[in-house]
């Protein structure tokens, strides 16, 4: 029996389903329908089997599905509604980052300061990027001070990276109108901020 190959991977539900019934409605006796997640894989058998074919799914090495419908000629048991195959879309990942100092570690500042600069231009080179980066205490002084970190924060800013810096932080250290990019917080927006987050990166 010759197989007919579909391959959905990263197509939206209930496009997987969609085509699958397509391919069905045009003839096909067997065909093989490629998905990369979970929720397409459930939703095509259901498809198929609501109309009275029959399933195999099987599990890829690559982390998709494979699954194969079976045209029989029985009768169809139920009608399609596409309404009836959603996916659930997934929340976003919340993660921030930290930044309470103005060094990275302990021991040399003038080290420290170095580590801190080499720290934040490499944050936009890890996946996921962050909701937000928030600064605290001396921390502040990054969104001030002219430095290979200002420069690599006003990119992660323009990548939607919010960037938060306290403002009785930049009052104490008389920076508030030296801020360069960011906005100015508080501290209920940093602890809301921090509460809701799934993950909470620092570099001490």
């Amino acid at each position: 029996m010759t197989q007919l190959s579909l391959d959905c991977r990263g197509l939206a539900c209930p496009q997987p389903v969609l085509r699958a019934k397509e391919a069905l409605e045009q003839g096909a006796a067997c065909i093989e329908v490629l998905v990369d997640n979970e929720a397409s894989k459930n939703n095509v058998s259901r498809f198929a089997r609501s109309q009275g074919h029959e399933v195999a799914c099987t599990d890829r090495p690559d982390g998709c599905f494979a699954v194969t419908v079976t045209a029989t000629t029985r009768p169809t048991a139920l009608p399609f509604d596409p309404n009836d195959y959603p996916c659930p879309v997934p929340a976003p990942f919340r993660m921030i980052y930290v930044i309470a100092s103005d060094s990275m570690g302990r021991g040399s500042d003038e080290l420290g300061w170095a580590l801190l600069q080499t720290y934040i231009q490499t944050i936009k080179d890890v996946t996921p990027l962050p909701e937000k980066i928030i600064f605290y205490n001396s921390g502040v002084t990054l969104v001030t001070a002219a430095s290979g970190a200002l420069e690599a924060l006003k990119q992660l800013q323009a990548q939607g990276v919010e960037i938060l810096a306290c403002g009785t932080c930049l009052d104490f250290f008389k920076l508030k109108s030296a801020i360069q990019v960011g906005q100015i917080s508080n501290m209920h927006e940093i602890m809301s901020a921090m509460a809701g987050a799934d993950k909470i990166v620092s570099p001490y």
